[in-house]
């Protein structure tokens, strides 16, 4: 009898290890499928000006690493040659992302499978949306319907004399004369507006450096001058101080880096950190003139750290230990 119950005792142990031991390879399978990144589409067919919602999710993301990054993703056209959106984001802490964008504008030419490539890192995944409202579909027109060429018959004439025009016996108005810095506007004099300047110059250097308008760090540059600063008034205003002085030398440079590829070299390695920096600006919401301010400080005082009080700091370093070993 003892015999009995310990053999019986060994085979329920021996049975449990077996399920155990089958469950945990089974989640350990399922964990192990799951890729780096993950994303997905709200939609699968969409019309010209339809929204598209992607979504994603990070696996083991740890948003205190050091290689903690953001998000990039490219919209490629379906013959893979061409861009028509780009841009980035900081995922939330739980490794889950989510962007939106409109299907459609001047760079969607033409209908089919577009690629939405999303990376993290040296990881990456797509996803597929197919647009249908593009260039539309030539037809061969229906034939004309047949052309009547019976004369229509001609018009009654009305013999009736018109009557005379009315006489107006009141004096025109006369306009008001308007000073210097005012025009005339519904009869009363009001004070001249500027002219509105809508002008939104390409990158010069950065399309030197990178070689074409449609490189990512060129497309980035122009998102966040178009969609974040443009949005808000203090935004515009140093936008236009901006231009101001950057093309009065940008032009120069970027011949110069047409006609010299090592110096084409050294401005990529200048512009670089910076590229890095003003994606901070990608975080602002468009039209919020507090976070558009707050991050465009905080970008510029990152800079000026960056390109003026490192190299200060490390000169005088060097030059300390130079004036302690005479």
């Amino acid at each position: 009898m003892k015999m009995r119950l310990v053999g019986f005792l060994a085979f329920a142990l021996l049975s449990i290890s077996i399920l155990s031991y089958g469950v945990n390879g089974s989640v350990f399978a399922d964990s192990h499928n799951i890729a780096p990144v993950t994303v997905t589409s709200d939609v699968n067919i969409i019309a010209n000006g339809g929204n598209v919602k992607i979504s994603g999710n990070i696996k083991n993301y740890d948003a205190s690493s050091i290689t903690a990054g953001a998000v990039t993703y490219v919209i490629i056209t379906p013959d893979e040659k061409g861009r028509v959106g780009i841009g980035q984001l900081l995922p939330k802490s739980d490794g889950s992302f989510e962007f939106s964008f409109v299907a459609g504008g001047p760079l969607w030419k033409t209908n089919g499978d577009y690629i939405v490539e999303v990376k993290y890192g040296a990881d990456k995944n797509t996803t597929i949306i197919n647009y249908v409202g593009g260039e539309p579909v030539v037809s061969t027109p229906p034939p004309p319907p047949p052309v009547d060429t019976t004369p229509p018959p001609p018009p009654p004439v009305d013999t009736t004399p018109p009557p005379p025009p009315p006489v107006d016996t009141m004096p025109p108005p006369v306009d008001p004369k308007c000073g210097k810095g005012t025009v005339l506007e519904n009869g009363i004099c009001v004070l001249e507006k500027p002219p509105v300047v809508d002008d939104k110059p390409g990158c010069l250097i950065a399309t030197a450096t990178y070689g074409t308008e449609l490189a990512p760090q060129v497309q980035l540059l122009r998102e966040i001058r178009d969609n974040t600063l443009f949005s808000t008034s203090s935004g515009t205003t140093f936008m236009s101080g901006f231009n101001t002085i950057y093309y009065s030398f940008a032009p120069t440079v970027s011949d110069w880096e047409r006609e010299n590829p090592m110096f084409k070299e050294m401005v990529k390695t200048a512009i670089t950190p910076m590229l890095s920096t003003l994606s901070i600006m990608s975080l602002a919401n468009e039209g919020s003139e507090a976070e558009v301010l707050g991050l465009g400080i905080s970008v510029i005082t990152l800079n000026l750290g960056m390109y003026i009080a490192a190299p200060a700091l490390v000169g005088f370093k060097v030059s300390k230990y130079l004036k302690s070993r005479k």
